[in-house]
């Protein structure tokens, strides 16, 4: 019997019918047709990308930044990688899943890939927290509407290190098919002039690949990947570049306790 991952968190974080989030993703790529003067990004290949994970209506502009740019890698296999927010997890949770549903059909689970990463690395299989985990639920609409074609690993980790995210990171990313999906949020609950204070740490720590600054002064759910493949672009000489950033503020005109999102790309 096929174990398949259910679309827990549709109709909360996304819509739970296709053809709404396809008008979302057509509204948000007509403001950056209109307004994205430098097109140079679009043909890049990138290795990896980082992702919020907040509603749509919240970050979906900026996930979906990403995720068009990704598009064009047309990579064979993502793995994607998220903090659990619902279930205590010791080390990192790997999702033993034949697929995973979303509103635009099924994403195809790479359970065989997954057997080689596991002969490397101690994964475990926490059930629960990946049926209720948004971090990386969020992105799979956006994988099977640019990337339909790749294979999914889902990697949700709680009590671990930076570095061992980022030995894993380094290991998928010397496979020339794969490709990386990093979630994160940034900031939680402050006014927006100090949200942007605090989220420029996070920002200027990926841009210019400053380990030490994103442990010590970024705040993020997704602290800990965000690190991780900070060191791993260091580590194989890649690049890294900021692709959108905003707050729940700029969505919604309340000022006063907002959410930092931002969106990136490494390669």
């Amino acid at each position: 019997m096929e174990l398949i991952r259910p679309t827990g968190n549709s109709g909360k974080f996304y819509p739970a019918q296709s053809y709404e989030i396809e008008q979302m993703i057509k509204t948000w790529n007509g403001i950056m047709n209109k307004n994205i003067t430098d097109h140079s990004a679009f043909k890049i290949k990138p290795k990896a990308i980082v992702s919020p994970h907040a509603g749509y209506v919240y970050s979906g502009f900026t996930a979906n930044y990403a995720h068009r740019i990704l598009q064009a890698a047309t990579p064979k296999r993502i793995v994607v990688v998220g903090p659990s927010h619902h279930v205590y997890i010791r080390g990192i949770s790997a999702g033993y899943f034949d697929a995973y549903q979303t509103p635009f059909g099924n994403l195809q689970g790479d359970k065989i890939y997954l057997k080689e990463l596991s002969r490397y690395f101690n994964f475990t299989f926490e059930e629960e927290a990946h049926y209720l985990e948004h971090s990386t639920e969020t992105q799979f609409p956006f994988i099977k509407y640019y990337n339909p074609q790749a294979k999914i690993v889902e990697l949700i980790y709680g009590n671990t290190d930076y570095l061992d995210l980022s030995d894993i990171f380094e290991y998928i990313l010397r496979d020339k098919n794969n490709a990386l999906v990093i979630s994160t949020d940034l900031s939680h609950f402050y006014p927006q002039n100090m949200a942007h204070e605090k989220d420029n740490y996070c920002l200027v720590a990926f841009e210019y690949k400053n380990i030490e600054l994103c442990l010590e002064k970024c705040e993020a759910c997704g602290k800990l990947g965000l690190t991780g493949i900070i060191k791993t672009a260091t580590d194989l000489y890649l690049k890294t570049k900021i692709l959108d950033y905003r707050t729940s503020g700029d969505i919604t005109g309340d000022m006063t306790n907002v959410v930092g999102y931002m969106s990136g790309m490494v390669y």
